[in-house]
């Protein structure tokens, strides 16, 4: 695997923490000169500066078009193009629809949607072009599945899927690569410092049955997956389990939900 990724140019959005942390770590490791971005310039240089290798940062916000499109266009002009780039920011505001804002709708939104497809927009022209290149996506187990309290994180990350399902069909003519890797439950700054709205965050994770797994056990997964070209990664046993259930026996996993429902 790690030939795959050594001499790569690699951009990593939501970098400074959680599996955007632990990616441009590995990608690191294995050789690629890594760039990564986050709007929290302060944490992004604390975390750069932890990892060993070819790492750069950038300050972006992946809400804003036009930054995303400025940063892409100064990296790809500076490397003489861009191998990869992993449009893994996101955020998680958890609660009942009818507990959530209008504000809250937008913020996922803008985040988990637009700010993937403000990636793609950067940089799919120039690949296509160039006709090379991988854009990953991050979804979630969450955009295969349902459950109760993550209702509009859910539908964000169903785009994503979506999103990534059709452009990757349209990308091979051009000799674009597009995946998207969907994580279980991961032990991440996104998990413990997500907004809740009428639901207890602590007393939810504290009665999960389901392990977390860790960041880095994640993003190799993800890489390996990527590296093979696979469309869809889901990550963690749990996810598999849960995604399998959707497909193949969908009263059940309503039927746990609602019983996670009635608990809470």
């Amino acid at each position: 695997m790690k030939k795959h990724y050594r001499g790569k140019v690699a951009v990593v959005t939501g970098a400074a923490s959680g599996i955007g942390r632990a990616l441009s770590s590995q990608l690191a490791e294995h050789g690629a000169r890594v760039w990564m971005t986050d709007i929290d310039v302060p944490l992004l240089e604390r975390s750069a500066a932890a990892i060993a290798g070819d790492v750069h940062t950038r300050r972006l916000d992946v809400t804003d078009a036009e930054d995303f499109a400025g940063v892409l266009d100064e990296l790809w002009e500076q490397e003489g193009g861009v191998d990869l780039l992993f449009n893994n920011a996101g955020i998680a505001v958890i609660g009942h629809y009818h507990q959530m804002s209008l504000k809250d709708l937008n913020r996922l939104i803008d985040v988990n949607l637009r700010g993937v497809m403000h990636g793609v927009q950067a940089v799919y022209p120039k690949m296509m072009a160039r006709r090379a290149g991988h854009i990953v996506n991050t979804s979630s187990v969450s955009g295969s599945i349902a459950a109760p309290g993550f209702t509009m994180y859910s539908a964000t990350k169903h785009a994503v899927v979506g999103l990534t399902r059709g452009l990757r069909i349209e990308a091979k003519s051009h000799n674009v690569k597009v995946s998207c890797f969907c994580p279980g439950f991961i032990d991440t700054e996104l998990a413990h410092n997500a907004d809740y709205r009428g639901i207890d965050g602590d007393k939810m994770r504290a009665q999960s049955p389901i392990k977390f797994a860790t960041p880095e056990s994640c993003a190799a997964e993800a890489l390996r997956g990527v590296a093979k070209n696979e469309g869809e990664i889901v990550v963690t046993r749990h996810a598999k389990g849960m995604v399998a259930l959707q497909k193949f026996a969908p009263w059940i996993l309503s039927s746990l939900a609602g019983q996670g429902l009635r608990r809470s």
